[in-house]
């Protein structure tokens, strides 16, 4: 992979952080490490957040099955290959831009590889089994309580029938018109998009209270439910969530291994604008054709 990933302006090194990418962004940019050339592994970590982590696969879920029914497979396939190109893209950008140069030579010292034991493997899966029901049982359900008072609350503290006239609506609907243009510019929505940058699995439970729909309804009665939305702006809102910035946690990470916070404050706003042309781009253009 050295050879294909040099035309990007990357080390070979920088596979295995990628394709970490796609289960979890933690991991990867922690990955990153391995690279010790410090203009590799901070391009490296600029690109890993384009490779979409699973924590987002219930959203593409909920929204594909909802809009696009059989086609909901190649929806969901659609959008990891935006995110690759999008990350191919911005490589190219950055080796003539911010990383113009040769990357390092890659030099790989192999260590003697050996089976895991039983017991190690079964350790390592409890540890992350455990490290999963500690961040939904306490962090999920700790931000799902906060953001029910949000919603059920005014400034005043009186309970509220509309969650329109709420304190959450009322954040929701100062940011919607930004997204207006991409074609999901609901105070829903918006929140949404803010609560997933705790968790991604939250975006799908935020949808549900607002909306007002079971997590186990079908495809047909989420569309129902979602009053506002096409299959265009649905997809559109896909594609924002595919590229927008990631969950606290990765966030947090990306701070620590960047070394610098002018890098770290640039990736997040960089990933912040690509979604928020591609998103635009995608509704506008098909806007055109549909």
């Amino acid at each position: 992979m050295d050879r294909a990933l040099r035309r990007f302006g990357l080390s070979g090194k920088a596979f295995i952080p990628m394709l970490m990418g796609f289960g979890c962004s933690v991991p990867a940019i922690m990955g990153a490490r391995t690279m010790e050339n410090e203009k590799d592994r901070r391009m490296t970590i600029l690109l890993i957040p384009f490779m979409s982590c699973s924590a987002k696969l219930p959203v593409y879920g909920l929204l594909s099955a909802a809009f696009f029914g059989p086609w909901a497979g190649l929806v969901v396939f659609g959008l990891y290959i935006i995110g690759m190109i999008v990350g191919i893209l911005s490589g190219l950008f950055f080796k003539r831009t911010l990383f113009a140069g040769e990357p390092a030579p890659f030099v790989l010292e192999l260590p003697p590889y050996r089976l895991p034991s039983l017991g190690n493997m079964l350790t390592h899966v409890w540890q992350k089994v455990r490290g999963f029901l500690v961040k939904a049982g306490t962090l999920i359900l700790l931000m799902s309580m906060v953001l029910w008072l949000l919603q059920s609350f005014d400034f005043s503290l009186h309970m509220v029938d509309d969650p329109t006239h709420s304190m959450l609506g009322a954040l929701g609907s100062l940011i919607a018109p930004v997204f207006a243009p991409c074609g999901f510019g609901h105070w829903q929505a918006a929140v949404a998009l803010l609560t997933g940058l705790i968790a991604k699995e939250m975006v799908v439970s935020s949808l549900s209270m607002f909306y007002g729909f079971s997590l186990t309804a079908a495809g047909g009665e989420v569309a129902a439910a979602m009053t506002g939305f096409t299959p265009l702006s649905a997809f559109a809102m896909l594609v924002f969530i595919l590229l927008y910035v990631p969950c606290v946690a990765a966030v947090s990470t990306l701070f620590k291994e960047m070394n610098s916070r002018r890098w770290a404050w640039f990736s997040i706003a960089w990933q912040i604008g690509c979604a928020y042309v591609v998103s635009l781009l995608v509704y506008q253009i098909g806007g055109l054709f549909l």
